[in-house]
C-alpha cells in the first residue's frame, strides 16, 4: 500500500481526504496553545511542582523540528524538551498517546492517553520509555526530501 504524508502544519482545520489503495499519514509538529484567560493557579503549580509548562497564547515556542507522524506540542520542561499527543491533536478525551521529545530530538512514551498522563503527572519523568514509531526532521524540507506529500492545492484546497 502506498503512503503519503498531509502536512498538518499547513492545514489545521477538519479535513477529510480518500487516495484508493494508499495510507495518509498526517504529519508535522504542531502547537496546542491555550488563551491567556485560561491560565490559572493549577497550571502553575503543574510548572512549579513537575516541571510542565502548558503552552499559551503569550509564549508560543519556536520548534526547530518535524515529525512524523504529526505530534501535537503542548507543554514544555525547563531542559528544553516538548511533551505532545501523537498523531491528533490534545484533546482530554482523546485516546493519543502523550510523547516527550528532549532537547537532542529524542522521542520517548509517556503516556497511553492524556487521561493516564494527568492522573499519574507526580511521576512522568520516571515514566519515560524510548519511541521510535515517530521520524524527527529538521525541517518540512528534509522530510519532503524523503516522503511523499499530499499537495493540497492540486484537490483543490489552499
Amino acid at each position: 500500500m502506498r503512503k503519503v504524508y498531509l502536512d498538518r502544519t499547513e492545514f489545521t482545520g477538519a479535513i477529510s481526504v480518500f487516495l484508493k489503495d494508499t495510507e495518509i499519514i498526517s504529519a508535522g509538529t504542531t502547537i496546542f496553545s491555550m488563551s491567556v484567560n485560561d491560565r490559572n493557579e493549577e497550571y502553575q503549580r503543574y510548572a512549579d511542582d513537575y516541571d510542565i509548562k502548558f503552552i499559551f497564547d503569550d509564549h508560543i515556542p519556536y520548534l526547530e523540528f518535524y515529525t512524523v507522524p504529526q505530534v501535537d506540542i503542548m507543554a514544555k520542561d525547563s531542559k528544553g524538551g516538548f511533551i505532545g499527543t501523537i498523531g491528533e491533536s490534545c484533546d482530554l478525551e482523546s485516546d493519543a498517546p502523550i510523547c516527550y521529545i528532549n532537547k537532542d530530538l529524542e522521542c520517548f512514551i509517556i503516556s497511553e492517553n492524556e487521561t493516564d498522563f494527568l492522573s499519574n503527572i507526580e511521576s512522568w519523568q520516571d515514566n519515560l520509555k524510548p519511541y521510535d514509531k515517530i521520524t524527527l526532521y529538521r525541517s518540512k524540507s528534509e522530510a519532503e526530501m524523503k516522503l511523499e506529500f499530499i499537495d493540497l492545492s492540486q484537490i483543490g484546497i489552499d
